[in-house]
C-alpha cells in the first residue's frame, strides 16, 4: 500500500487471534522503527518485548492490582472495578500475542542546570518516543500486524519497572499490544483541517 492508505487505514485494535507473532517480524519491525526522529538524535527510546505467557500474566496482574486500587480511591464499586481490571487490562495484556513497552531513558539527552530547561529537554525526550511509538504503530501495520498504543505504564511506572527488571534510569512510557487482528474498528472521526491548523495567526487583532 502507498503511505496514504498506509497512515488512513491504521486502526487501534485490541482483540487478537491466538496466533503467535514470528519473532522476526517483531524484529523487524522494532529495528526499522530505530529511523523515528528524535531530539538530538539522542534516540531516547528503549523496549521490552514481553511474549512469554508468565511474565504477560504477572505483568497484567501487577499492573491491575494499581489500577484496582485507584479506582476504588475514586469510588468505584468494587465489583465494577473488578470487572474492568479484568477486561481492560488482564485480558488485554494476556491475551495479546506480544507486548511492547516503550520507555523514556535521559542519559543521552542534555544537562541543564535550571529547571526550565531540564523540563523542556524532558519533553523533548518524551515527543521523541512519541515519534517512535507511531512510526512503530505504522510499520507493524505495514506487516500485517496490528497493534494499541495504551499509556497504563504511566500511571505504575514503579510496578512495570520491578516486573521487567528495568533500572531506574528506564522510565516505563507506553504499552504496545500486538498481534493479527481478531475484530475490524471502524474508522474513528476526524477534526477537519481548518479546526486543527491555522497559517501564521491563531486570532488575528
Amino acid at each position: 500500500m502507498n503511505v496514504t492508505e498506509l497512515i488512513k487505514s491504521r486502526r487501534s485494535v485490541r482483540k487478537f487471534k491466538p496466533v503467535k507473532i514470528p519473532r522476526e517480524i517483531v524484529e523487524k519491525v522494532l529495528d526499522l522503527a530505530r529511523w523515528a526522529p528524535s531530539a538530538h538524535n539522542s534516540q531516547p527510546w528503549r523496549c521490552v518485548v514481553v511474549d512469554d505467557e508468565k511474565v504477560k500474566e504477572k505483568l497484567a496482574k501487577e499492573m491491575g492490582e494499581i489500577w484496582l486500587s485507584d479506582m476504588l480511591r475514586d469510588g468505584v464499586s468494587k465489583d465494577k472495578a473488578e470487572e474492568i481490571v479484568m477486561l481492560e487490562s488482564w485480558d488485554r495484556i494476556t491475551k495479546s500475542p506480544a507486548v511492547i513497552i516503550v520507555c523514556l531513558t535521559m542519559e543521552d539527552m542534555h544537562k541543564y542546570p535550571d529547571a526550565r530547561r531540564r523540563r523542556a529537554e524532558y519533553l523533548m525526550g518524551v515527543q521523541s518516543v512519541a515519534a517512535y511509538i507511531q512510526t512503530l504503530l505504522l510499520l507493524a501495520h505495514y506487516y500485517g500486524l496490528s497493534a494499541c498504543w495504551i499509556c497504563a505504564p504511566l500511571f505504575c511506572q514503579n510496578t512495570v519497572r520491578k516486573v521487567l527488571g528495568l533500572p531506574r534510569k528506564i522510565k516505563p512510557q507506553a504499552m504496545i499490544v500486538m498481534g493479527y487482528s481478531d475484530e475490524e474498528p471502524m474508522p474513528p472521526p476526524r477534526k477537519e483541517l481548518n479546526e486543527i491548523c491555522k497559517f501564521n495567526f491563531w486570532h488575528r487583532n
